[in-house]
């Protein structure tokens, strides 16, 4: 058998300069882009095909959210839970809120699993105890909300491979990316392994399975996209012209643009100056390897 060559060439930069881009998706039936600014509280929507970019001011921070059956409405994890929210008309309905007593928490990073449950995690972001910690949830469609791995400070990197048996999670800080066998009828997560380790400035971030179950990961500090394949092997890395890529999605007409979040934030006016695209969504088109239509939120 042949070995697909693999590669990728930026085709696009979308110009958003968003302080801390992240939850990056592929709308397939809009043919659409979507992600999020969570330090200015706004959801991005980008249409490739005629460049049209949008952006909805929202009610509070986002870490990340879900695309649902109703087009204009989505699962969101604000700062302060995890609701439902109307696009169009600004209506939030609040559906859990965990971690509403803990201050110096946010929500964070989150995905849909294949059966159509929402999950998210939180993240410390202004420790106020000595042994603060964040957790990730799974929101069932009972709209029960469960606390699935605790003792975390940055909750990230979650992702499913395609027979959805498999969960990866990261806590960003501990520079490894985990593996646990899921249930997919309980959402029990057993066996806890490290999956990939990353070096001392990758912090390791967004992530997604492509089609070929392999997982790419977005390294915050370390200008680079990497793929893991499923032993957990770096076989592919792009370098971007960012420091801090955040997320990424498969997407595009036919699965086959890596799209990639990056942040500002933080940085100074001298490494801004080094790296003026900073903030902005990259889209490589990829030779090799292709996406998976990301599931529907269905709570």
């Amino acid at each position: 058998m042949i070995k697909k060559t693999l590669a990728a060439e930026l085709i696009d930069i979308i110009p958003c300069q968003c302080q801390l881009g992240e939850s990056v998706l592929w709308h397939a039936k809009q043919q659409a882009i979507y992600w999020v600014d969570i330090e200015n509280a706004d959801l991005y929507r980008f249409f490739p095909i005629n460049q049209v970019l949008e952006k909805f001011s929202l009610p509070q921070r986002i870490g990340s959210f879900a695309f649902t059956n109703n087009a204009d409405q989505i699962i969101a994890a604000f700062e302060q839970g995890i609701a439902r929210y109307n696009l169009n008309t600004g209506q939030l309905e609040w559906i859990n809120q965990p971690e509403l007593h803990v201050a110096g928490n946010r929500f964070n990073d989150g995905k849909t699993d294949r059966q159509g449950r929402f999950w998210a995690g939180t993240m410390v972001e202004n420790s106020n105890l000595s042994a603060q910690n964040g957790a990730l949830y799974c929101l069932d469609h009972q709209l029960d909300c469960h606390q699935k791995i605790t003792n975390l400070q940055i909750s990230n990197g979650l992702c499913w491979n395609n027979a959805g048996d498999t969960l990866y999670h990261t806590d960003s800080l501990t520079h490894k990316i985990f593996q646990y066998d899921f249930c997919k009828d309980t959402t029990e997560i057993t066996n806890k392994r490290l999956f990939a380790r990353t070096i001392t400035s990758a912090f390791p971030d967004g992530s997604t399975i492509d089609a070929q179950d392999n997982l790419w990961n977005a390294q915050w500090g370390n200008s680079k996209v990497v793929r893991y394949n499923k032993e957990g092997d770096i076989d592919f890395e792009i370098t971007l012209p960012v420091s801090q890529p955040s997320c990424v999605s498969i997407g595009g007409p036919d699965l086959d643009w890596l799209i990639i979040t990056s942040a500002k934030k933080d940085l100074t006016a001298s490494e801004l100056a080094k790296a003026p695209l900073s903030g902005n969504v990259f889209i490589y088109k990829l030779q090799g390897a292709t996406g998976v239509a990301e599931p529907i939120c269905t709570i």
